[in-house]
């Protein structure tokens, strides 16, 4: 059985990939909402955050052969977790990575070298600060005393678990907007106008994860952009696109 970390669409195409290439597949996903999304592709799913003993339990006990980490570009705990429960276990590890969106050749670019980076950078350039970069890194920017004064928007998935953080981190109702993405850059103009944003943060989760549109988007309204960089991880073998993932399990598995 092959074990797909799938935090992300293109991480359930492939896991949707592998199973039609005959391998019996399980996808690992966090939340019921990704739960929910993985089974729309008929797909054998199971659901928890699992740390590395978590993980190395998981492909024990369900005889796993491989693992394809397709888990979101920033997850790199998720990824470190399944190296190493991959090397305890004797097993075979493949780290698909989507290819990151250009960055814009623009004056009011910002990088941020992560989260808490992001949220010092932001205080200085303007009051109402947009964020697009998930909920996990909403607590650096909460926890900022520089942004003290300022107003956060937060955009967010439509998931419980995700809205009750959110306002456990003390954003309010008119502060939080959630939808799923990705979005047009003709949307993103939108909702960065309906909120009279200032400055606009996010990651380059790539053109899949709609970074591209966000950026664009910023451009076009002359504001500030604040990208937060991918996290450093030491891959055994990575690739970025879905062909390669079918050779590597041609290649590892008889």
């Amino acid at each position: 059985m092959i074990l797909v970390l799938a935090g992300t669409k293109d991480g359930r195409e492939i896991a949707a990939q592998v199973a039609r290439q005959g391998y019996q597949t399980l996808v690992s996903v966090v939340s019921d909402y990704g739960r929910k999304l993985a089974e729309e592709y008929e797909l054998l799913v199971s659901t928890g955050q699992l740390d590395e003993a978590g993980l190395a339990g998981l492909i024990r006990q369900r005889d796993i052969e491989a693992v394809i980490d397709a888990s979101h570009p920033y997850a790199a705990g998720v990824s470190r977790n399944a190296i190493a429960a991959c090397r305890s276990c004797g097993i075979s590890y493949l780290r698909y990575e989507r290819p990151v969106a250009p960055l814009p050749n623009y004056s009011k670019l910002h990088l941020a070298s992560d989260v808490e980076h992001a949220a010092r950078l932001a205080a200085g350039l303007g009051k109402v600060v947009f964020l697009t970069i998930g909920s996990r890194g909403l607590k650096a920017f909460k926890a900022e005393p520089l942004l003290a004064s300022h107003r956060l928007i937060a955009r967010i998935l439509p998931d419980s678990a995700v809205l009750a953080e959110c306002l456990m981190l003390g954003f309010g109702p008119g502060d939080i907007v959630a939808v799923q993405g990705p979005f047009s850059q003709e949307f993103n103009v939108a909702l960065f106008r309906q909120f009279a944003s200032e400055v606009i943060v996010t990651k380059n989760s790539g053109d899949e994860g709609g970074a591209g549109s966000k950026f664009d988007a910023a451009v076009a309204l002359d504001l500030p952009l604040v990208v937060i960089d991918r996290p450093r991880v030491d891959y055994e073998r990575i690739v970025h696109n879905y062909d390669d993932v079918i050779k590597f399990l041609k290649e590892v598995l008889p």
